[in-house]
């Protein structure tokens, strides 16, 4: 663990990562590059499903969906340890630049796989991805919308509201960290110490909130509060700013914008 910075350059300030684990590396290595110190601090983990068997039935009968929407990377890697190959003719749904990496990955692309995604790079979210798309020409049919065990209802919500068919099903499992004696002794350096924090998840973000809360009370949120965020998503800034976080910055989808707004040493 880091010494603490000069509170003065925000050069020099960590950047915190609170991808879930597996996430986190790629990003931490961008920073480490470019001369700044990055630590992983997840506050989301991800756990693979108990019983497989409903994701494997549905992901065998791609051929009866219109449309297929990942709400996120997670859902695209534990989705793919299933499917041997992705019907051509089928297309997906996204709301970020980390799935459109995670699609790459597993050798789809907008050169071989309709891909819709929202058009405005700083609303990347399900009312985005609505933007996207041709509802009218979805309306009777399915729409398969892979996710975790829990999640926002608006997406399917509003699918259904247009007359479309959708059928939800979970391809892994999300969880708080558990404050620890390890965790608890991480934290509570990061809340004696200024920081730059990169929280790519609302829900990410309220374990934070609940986590300082159980770990040093009001005093303690008033800290974190002042702390620097960097986030991707407008409903990302719109939870912070309605969980008391006063220097929020909207940098828009995908890792580069996230470094460039960031900064770094001359």
């Amino acid at each position: 663990m880091p010494l603490a910075p000069p509170a003065g350059n925000s050069a020099l300030r960590p950047v915190i990562i609170t991808r879930p684990l597996q996430q986190a590396s790629a990003l931490a290595r961008q920073i480490a590059a470019r001369g700044r110190q990055p630590v992983v601090f997840p506050l989301l983990e991800i756990l693979p499903l108990n019983d497989n068997a409903p994701l494997q039935a549905v992901l065998g009968e791609l051929a009866d969906f219109a449309l297929v929407v990942f709400v996120s990377p997670n859902a695209i890697d534990a989705a793919f340890r299933h499917i041997a190959g992705w019907p051509r003719q089928l297309p997906i749904g996204i709301v970020g630049e980390g799935s459109r990496a995670a699609l790459a990955r597993h050798g789809l692309t907008a050169h071989n796989t309709t891909i819709f995604s929202p058009p405005d790079p700083a609303r990347t979210d399900s009312e985005g991805l609505l933007q996207a798309l041709d509802l009218d020409s979805l309306r009777g049919r399915q729409v398969l919308l892979v996710r975790g065990e829990s999640g926002r209802e608006f997406f399917a919500d509003s699918l259904l509201a247009a007359g479309i068919k959708v059928q939800a099903v979970a391809a892994y499992r999300r969880q708080a960290p558990v404050l620890d004696a390890s965790l608890r002794t991480r934290l509570q350096f990061l809340l004696d110490t200024e920081n730059d924090w990169i929280l790519t998840s609302s829900e990410a973000l309220r374990h934070l909130v609940d986590l300082v809360q159980a770990l040093a009370g009001g005093a303690g949120v008033a800290k974190i509060q002042q702390q620097k965020l960097l986030v991707p998503h407008a409903r990302i800034a719109e939870t912070a700013h309605t969980l008391g976080f006063t220097d929020v910055t909207l940098t828009g989808s995908g890792d580069e914008r996230l470094l460039d707004a960031l900064q770094f040493p001359l």
